[in-house]
């Protein structure tokens, strides 16, 4: 396949997965014109978080017929969820275009993946230059690919906390230091802050952007919500109140999330209807992120039981992940599969009240840890077991009417999952 070729030609353009530096995407964007100076974007930054609230923004924008391009990462079935433009997803010939046009540009100069491919996003986004480009960070902001933009229209920080601490030296791996990486660099404009995981935190983000003259809203200073009845949930900020519907997306941090999207579009006055915010909470987009599989092969092999698939892989994510099963009132069966880098005890530490655990292997992902190693550092758990993929692991779990079956712990086993499915 065309598009898969060129894929494989990216990656062989720069020895690491991760060159934490700004300097190679800035002499491939000033080659192109400098794209990224030409558009107008909303920069999201943060650990947990960051795919939801965009999600709800460009359901949002949507509604109000607003266009605009979107740009994620990591994709979880396909390299076209990163590029969204004019509303769309890019088709397969179309993105191989464009990689194309910028690979020749590029004339095999060294760059990494992650780079060329936000090249690519900012070149063909200055072709929309009325329309407003939602903006996901990568791994850190600071020496982030998408951190070369001069202005931007606002600045949202998600939830922050420990997470990819193997990039961080070993006597700095703190949340402070994660913020000060994710903030500090953050433009002069409009700064929203999600609500984060404690005060600490929170103060930590304060402090970084002080001296930042952009004006700033906090969760719970300036916006907040409350939850309602008869499903619906109330949003509050200087411009007054919102009664809106529950969300189609499951879990409660899912508010949280939505709170700060609403945050930043009424901030920024772009005239959005009061019935465009309530219609767009009811059609959002969200892939591998507390994902219900209602059809499917893997939802066929556990019958009339409930399916979900969650790609949380850090402390945050498992805590807000608990935080949502703890309102379920069934047995819960988890089944595991992580990458090598990450904190495995203390993700499963938020797990306290599940039937079964069941570690897997990631297929096709040579950075995870087996699912052999994942069960021997939780050997201290009841009732967990070893399955080599998810066929076995779903038919060895005994289900009961009502059982609830949630596969976690990575994106990139979310994506493998919902592929098989």
């Amino acid at each position: 396949m065309k598009l898969q070729k060129i894929l494989s030609r990216f990656l062989k353009l720069h020895p690491k997965e991760i060159d934490l530096s700004l300097d190679r995407i800035k002499n491939l964007c000033e080659k192109l014109g400098n794209p990224q100076d030409k558009i107008k974007a909303i920069s999201v930054v943060g650990t947990n978080g960051k795919h939801s609230t965009i999600s709800v923004i460009f359901s949002i924008l949507k509604e109000a017929k607003i266009k605009c391009n979107v740009y994620t990462s990591p994709h979880i079935q396909k390299i076209n969820e990163r590029f969204i433009f004019d509303s769309q997803e890019l088709d397969d010939k179309s993105l191989a275009d464009l990689f194309e046009e910028v690979e020749k540009i590029n004339d095999n100069q060294k760059i990494t993946f992650f780079e060329i491919l936000t090249a690519c996003y900012f070149y063909k986004a200055a072709q929309y230059p009325s329309n407003i480009n939602l903006i996901e960070a990568g791994l850190f902001h600071r020496f982030d690919a998408t951190n070369i933009l001069k202005s931007n229209l606002a600045s949202i920080v998600c939830s922050i906390s420990k997470d990819h601490l193997d990039w961080l030296p070993k006597d700095q791996q703190s949340i402070e230091r994660i913020v000060f990486e994710k903030t500090s660099s953050l433009l002069n404009s409009n700064i929203i802050v999600s609500k984060q995981k404690s005060i600490n935190t929170t103060d930590y983000i304060k402090k970084t952007i002080k001296k930042n003259s952009s004006k700033k809203l906090y969760f719970n200073e300036d916006f907040s919500y409350s939850a309602g009845e008869n499903s619906f949930f109330y949003y509050e900020d200087k411009f007054g109140g919102l009664k809106l519907p529950t969300p189609n997306v499951l879990g409660q941090f899912q508010l949280e999330n939505i709170s700060t999207a609403i945050a930043t579009l009424r901030l920024l006055d772009l005239d959005i209807k009061d019935i465009d915010y309530k219609n767009g909470l009811t059609k959002i987009k969200s892939i591998g992120r507390l994902q219900e599989i209602k059809s499917g092969k893997l939802k066929s092999l556990i019958k009339n039981n409930k399916l979900i698939i969650d790609g949380s892989h850090n402390e945050d994510g498992a805590r807000v992940l608990n935080e949502y099963l703890k309102t379920l009132e069934c047995n819960k069966h988890v089944i595991l599969g992580m990458m090598a880098n990450k904190d495995h005890e203390k993700y499963i530490s938020y797990f306290k009240d599940i039937s079964s655990l069941t570690t897997i292997d990631i297929p096709g992902q040579p950075n995870s840890i087996s699912g052999k190693e994942l069960k021997e550092k939780f050997k201290g758990i009841k009732n967990v077991q070893y399955k080599k993929n998810i066929e076995q692991a779903i038919e060895s779990i005994p289900l009961k009417e009502n059982d609830l079956v949630i596969i976690t712990g990575s994106l990139y086993l979310a994506g493998e999952m919902l592929n098989l499915n």
